[in-house]
């Protein structure tokens, strides 16, 4: 029996391989508006459930059928985010049961997306950080060398090494101000 089922998805397999493709040249091909009334692109999507539906009996996927909206007897549309949520979602089901051997269809995308994020983010943070510094060496000269202002700046200084993100750097000034005995409004006014 489990030889026969491991057959059957071995030729499922074969003649899914090529929706599996067309699916994904769907997706990079949705379209990039709100709502579509193309009725071929939701027709074609659903009949290619339908196929799956027919070539595996033993699984169903209905649930990725696309129903089209239809108000006051306007003309058929869907929206752009339920298709290719639908599209999407039919593909990493399809790889998780016949593909998962080959790489991820979406694998490589989300990745890149955060890594150019947290270098945006750091290169930001940097250029920020710098800033900063540079407002307190340029402020420094206009204190007293025991005025609290003067040290409030050396403090928030030594510790700029710590802070990774704009709400430490916040958390930082705020609460060195606290700890020198200065109000929010002297805070404030040392960087004007």
């Amino acid at each position: 029996m489990e030889e026969k089922r491991g057959n059957n998805t071995m030729k499922n397999r074969k003649k899914i391989k090529p929706i599996y493709y067309e699916l994904q040249g769907y997706l990079t091909e949705a379209p990039k508006v709100n709502a579509f009334y193309d009725k071929e692109l939701w027709e074609r999507f659903n009949s290619i459930v339908q196929e799956l539906n027919e070539i595996n009996r033993d699984k169903n996927y209905d649930c990725f059928l696309i129903d089209a909206r239809c108000v006051n007897g306007n003309e058929p549309w869907v929206e752009a985010l339920v298709y290719r949520s639908k599209i999407s979602g039919l593909i990493s089901r399809l790889y998780a049961e016949y593909f998962s051997d080959e790489p991820a269809p979406f694998g490589e995308v989300p990745n890149t997306i955060i890594q150019q994020n947290q270098q945006q983010n750091q290169s930001f943070n940097v250029q920020m950080l710098l800033e900063i510094q540079s407002k307190i060496d340029e402020k420094m000269p206009d204190f007293d060398e025991k005025s609290k202002e003067k040290t409030f700046l050396q403090k928030v200084k030594s510790s700029l090494k710590t802070v990774s993100s704009l709400p430490q750097l916040i958390t930082l000034l705020l609460s060195t101000g606290k700890d020198m005995g200065l109000t929010l409004a002297q805070t404030l006014n040392i960087f004007k």
